[in-house]
């Protein structure tokens, strides 16, 4: 831990760019104990569909509330973005770079001098593509990146996740993510009940 660090990062300020609820716990007990507050910010236009983008911000809502944070989100959803993509692979590098440059965005509108991402805390996504998108973001902004790696904490953070009572999601985010999904049916099948509930926000979808 670099204490010096920690005490500029209290200083200039911290936007913790949050995917979910569950990922978000961790970090924020970590940055707790170093003394630090960060601004949670939910920007995932990658999570589809609006039921589940809905879900998950709503997970991490009530955990800012709970933890007494600021939460700010953006309304951006790019399903039909994601769909252009079909037969080229899943566009995870697309994922990365267009979340990171959000939220090394809102760190500089924030005058914020640092921004991060709970992403660096699973052991599913593509860790270095990450740390590669947040130090392009950092550098396009002109804000500095934390390259944490927090994955060995995942199974710590997912306990803590059930013990507040978020939900949990079963699947990445995107679509093509969902479909390769072995939860899909039970996913669904959520998407259809939670359908049915009013959606606060409403997402906004891409130009």
């Amino acid at each position: 831990m670099d204490m010096i660090k920690d005490d500029l990062i209290r200083e200039s300020g911290l936007l913790l760019h949050a995917c979910c609820g569950p990922c978000a716990e961790y970090p924020i007990e970590d940055y707790r104990i170093r003394g630090i507050r960060p601004i949670l910010y939910y920007a995932n236009p990658n999570i589809h569909p609006e039921a589940e983008w809905q879900k998950r911000f709503e997970a991490l809502e009530y955990l800012a509330r709970i933890r007494q944070l600021d939460l700010h989100y953006s309304p951006l959803y790019g399903e039909q973005v994601w769909r252009a993509y079909r037969g080229r692979g899943k566009p995870c590098m697309l994922c990365y770079r267009l979340r990171m440059e959000e939220a090394a965005k809102k760190a500089r509108d924030l005058a914020l001098g640092f921004f991060t991402s709970t992403l660096l805390i699973s052991p599913y996504q593509k860790h270095e593509a990450i740390q590669q998108a947040g130090r392009a973001a950092g550098q396009k902004y002109g804000v500095e990146w934390l390259g944490e790696d927090w994955r060995k904490f995942f199974r710590e953070g997912q306990r803590m996740a059930r013990e507040d009572g978020l939900y949990r999601q079963k699947y990445c985010g995107c679509l093509y993510s969902l479909r390769e999904s072995d939860f899909r049916e039970k996913a669904e099948k959520g998407h259809a009940e939670f359908e049915a509930l009013p959606a606060t926000p409403e997402p906004q979808a891409m130009k």
